[in-house]
């Protein structure tokens, strides 16, 4: 019986487009397809056969340029470079980077594309820098007065599934990073909580780990096994866009509440957590950004749990020398260049040139990699992006607060640990603080304590004097380390950045922007942009960078795509129960006579995309596996 994807199955998927926009122009051609990520596509093996939901189109396939899995241009987790050799033409193959090798090698005599760039943080950064290695004339324009934006506000971790930052850093030659730290949080009742260095520690199946090894002081073990139900949740949440979609409208609140955990659980660990991870407490964030940052950060690997920090500000160790070795490639730095307009092509629906005053930058190609309320501020500034409806949905998006402390005092003071999260009096905001001769090198040798506490959602403490803040800082920190309730403040600093962080708050996913627009040259990047790579923060921030360039690479057909490391497969068991909830979620919405399940298995070979195990040599075709519900006809 001829066997094809239906429709309606949960377990159909984002298109994950390869090395050409081959499926995307052909559906275009068509009318049916304009946001490719946003539809199913449904592919029969046997007969080559692809077709779209809601349609009756059907397309036969070129196997030497049809895309299905994987996903270098930004949706996915390959992380292999998608040029296959044209010797054998049984896999991928990718003229972009065919065309930009007949160029290097004095073939065509093209002149160098132009991408503007807006943003200099994470995201635009890694943009930048993947294209500026292709070739193409870039030109980054910070809005703000330094490089780097937002991304230079407060101290901010690094967790140990950054694989791809970790990678840059290497590329670049630098060590910025101390070593592995273990962070302890405080209540307002003192230090609840002391994580070890996990990695150190045999490992446990997930959040097994977690709750044996983590030494809490205060609550109770009855309480810390109420957090064992939440892994229902963490295993139902696999984040595609249907779990997006089922939980982003509740409060992470009412999330713990439904699944069992107690109340002191909730007020002493989780929202206070929340509060510092998703800078807002837990009833006004969403739920499923709740579930899908506690994965990645905590409960995904029992070693994920662990963090470094930047030995001097973020600016001085990374985006300095990195801004310096892109401007040595010919790559242009416009500080303060405030976009006030752009210009749109109406016959090829392009953005054509962005304006910052009276300063024009022509573009083939637009990446937008600044934060939601910078590119508020151009939407309603502009009359051409106010014409797409996926830019006005960003007004209904909303931002965070945050102010920055940094203290000196008159003698050294023991700080147990060197990076903390702390919860107010209240619960009204979140806060963190760093024991800076412990992290930055500048402070190591210093006779005196200099620390730095960072505060999220911290509406009610901006408007106030510096004296008062100071003053309230030092009240905090006395509730944790005793010390400081007899240290004198000699020296300050107070950054004060409001709208600067992004605000997951619940129905906020329907609002956020894909990695693509309406605009067929015009990308966006940043960590409120939606992708299915499963990073958070200023990993996701830089991932969403290279799925820009990607873009970029494609669009123009010129250059190689960047490699995407992917974030870590899921631990047996966690795997294993979400494919039964798969086909628990399935059984419900089918009878069991209609469903046979197939599994395919596929890795990205030198030059051959495989089925695992039916290799004609005989050996494993590899690892990257895609599970389909196949359903009969």
């Amino acid at each position: 019986m001829e066997e094809d994807f239906g429709k309606d199955s949960p377990c159909s998927y984002d298109l994950e487009y390869s090395s050409r926009r081959w499926f995307q122009r052909k559906s275009r051609q068509h009318g049916i397809l304009n946001r490719v990520s946003d539809e199913r596509i449904y592919f029969d093996d046997k007969k080559s056969r692809v077709s779209l939901a809601g349609t009756s189109r059907k397309y036969e396939l070129d196997r030497t340029k049809m895309i299905l899995i994987g996903s270098p241009l930004g949706m996915g987790t390959i992380s292999y470079n998608p040029f296959f050799s044209n010797r054998l033409r049984s896999g991928f193959y990718s003229r972009a980077r065919s065309r930009h090798r007949l160029c290097v090698n004095g073939g065509e005599n093209r002149k160098k594309k132009k991408v503007v760039v807006v943003g200099s943080g994470w995201a635009g950064l890694a943009a930048a820098n993947h294209l500026s290695n292709q070739g193409f004339d870039i030109t980054v324009l910070e809005p703000g007065n330094d490089y780097g934006g937002a991304d230079n506000h407060g101290i901010r971790g690094y967790w140990r599934p950054y694989k791809n930052i970790f990678g840059l850093v290497d590329e670049l030659g630098i060590t910025p990073f101390t070593n592995w730290t273990a962070p302890a949080h405080y209540s307002v009742d003192g230090l609840e909580v002391k994580f070890p260095i996990f990695q150190d520690l045999p490992q446990l199946p997930t959040p097994l780990g977690t709750l044996y090894y983590t030494e809490f002081l205060q609550l109770p073990m009855l309480d810390r096994l109420s957090s064992l139900p939440l892994m229902a949740a963490v295993v139902d949440f696999d984040n595609t866009d249907t779990a997006w979609r089922k939980y982003d409208s509740i409060t992470a609140r009412e999330l713990f509440k439904q699944f069992g955990c107690s109340g002191r659980l909730y007020s002493s660990i989780l929202n206070p957590l929340l509060q510092v991870g998703l800078f807002a407490p837990a009833e006004q964030c969403s739920a499923a950004a709740t579930l899908g940052n506690l994965y990645y950060t905590i409960l995904a690997h029992q070693k994920d749990f662990n963090l470094v920090w930047c030995r001097g500000t973020v600016k001085e160790r990374i985006f300095q020398p990195w801004i310096d070795l892109l401007e040595s490639k010919g790559c242009k730095f416009v500080r303060r260049s405030k976009i006030t307009d752009v210009i749109v092509d109406d016959d090829t629906n392009r953005l054509s040139d962005v304006f910052c005053g009276g300063k024009r930058y022509e573009a083939d190609a637009v990446v937008f990699a600044v934060g939601i309320s910078i590119l508020q501020e151009l939407v309603r500034n502009s009359a051409a992006l106010q014409t797409k409806e996926e830019f006005l949905k960003v007004l209904n998006l909303r931002t965070v607060d945050m102010l920055t402390v940094k203290l000196w005092f008159d003698r050294k003071v023991n700080i147990p640990n060197s990076s903390n999260s702390c919860s107010a009096l209240d619960n009204s905001f979140g806060w963190s603080f760093f024991d800076l001769n412990a992290i930055q090198d500048e402070h190591k040798d210093e006779s005196v304590t200099v620390l730095q506490a960072d505060f999220y959602h911290a509406n009610e403490l901006m408007l106030l004097n510096e004296e008062v803040i100071v003053e309230k800082v030092k009240s905090y920190l006395s509730t944790c380390v005793k010390d400081f309730e007899n240290a004198i403040v000699v020296k300050k600093e107070i950054g004060k950045f409001p709208a600067t962080l992004t605000h997951f708050f619940p129905g906020s996913y329907k609002y956020r922007m894909y990695g693509f627009t309406s605009f067929s040259n015009v990308f966006m990047a940043g960590d409120w942009i939606i992708n299915r790579h499963g990073s958070w923060s200023q990993e996701k921030a830089y991932v969403t960078g290279l799925e820009a360039a990607n873009r970029v690479v494609d669009f123009v057909e010129e250059g190689s795509f960047a490699k995407i490391a992917p974030v870590e497969e899921d631990e047996p068991h966690v795997e294993a129960l979400r494919g039964l909830n798969r086909r628990i979620v399935l059984s419900t919405l089918l009878a069991p006579s209609q469903i046979d399940t197939y599994q395919y298995s596929y890795r990205f070979d030198s030059h051959f995309l495989r089925e695992k195990g039916k290799r004609a040599d005989g050996k494993s075709a590899g690892n990257y596996t895609w599970m389909f519900r196949a359903m009969k006809a």
